[in-house]
């Protein structure tokens, strides 16, 4: 049985989204924001204290991007990811790991130094630069999507996934309005997906079922 760590619109909603895409059993655990101070047991199973944490038998794995590419690859082959002789292939690699390292990391950033830190330690240009940074980032989404519904391979695949939270961070910190044509119109799409919208439920359930606050706390790894 597959478990999955979690806390409620963190980066551990990507491997949940992606559950529920593929349609495997897994047991949820869901934890306080941030766990490495609110859930201090959890470093016995996760040194850095963060989430997501996904064990499936002796795999354990702590980065999300990289546990979409393999739920995608052992759960799904053929289906979700794609094949390495598969001409995208070097595309499906590409934005599975920009939606981490380019599309997440300055979001975590802006929230850290506008909402996060206390009010004497923000700091409102390091916010500002890394939420521009972002926007300018996200550029290559919107060109990516020029003629097409998905990213990659001509199909919905894990890479939709991985950029499809980071879509969603933005929209927690009020960036959708700023989204171009193609990435708004994707948007909607990925958020029309019924796995998407079981994922948003579920983890609302399982956090109230587990006595955790279900207010939306999006991952920081300072």
């Amino acid at each position: 049985m597959i478990t999955l760590y979690h806390c409620v619109s963190a980066r551990s909603l990507r491997p949940l989204w992606l559950l529920e895409e593929l349609g495997l059993p897994y047991q949820l655990q869901m934890l306080p924001f941030p766990p490495r101070a609110l859930a201090r047991e959890f470093l016995q199973h996760n040194p850095l204290g963060t989430v997501p944490l996904l064990v499936d038998g002796a795999a354990r794995l702590s980065e999300s991007a990289a546990i979409c590419q393999y739920l995608a690859a052992r759960h799904s082959p053929g289906g979700l990811d794609v094949a390495v002789d598969d001409a995208a292939f070097a595309s499906y690699l590409n934005w599975l790991h920009m939606s981490d390292a380019t599309l997440t990391f300055p979001q975590t950033l802006l929230l850290r130094y506008r909402y996060f830190e206390a009010p004497e330690r923000r700091q409102p240009q390091v916010a500002a630069d890394y939420q521009r940074w972002f926007l300018a980032r996200l550029r290559a989404v919107e060109a990516g999507l020029q003629g097409q519904d998905f990213l990659c391979a001509g199909r919905f695949t894990a890479a939709d996934v991985a950029v499809g939270y980071a879509l969603l961070l933005a929209q927690h910190l009020g960036l959708a309005d700023q989204f171009g044509p193609a990435v708004a119109a994707y948007w909607k799409r990925l958020q029309a997906r019924p796995a998407f919208q079981r994922a948003l439920r579920i983890q609302h359930e399982a956090a109230q079922a587990q006595g955790v606050p279900t207010t939306p706390a999006p991952d920081l790894r300072p």
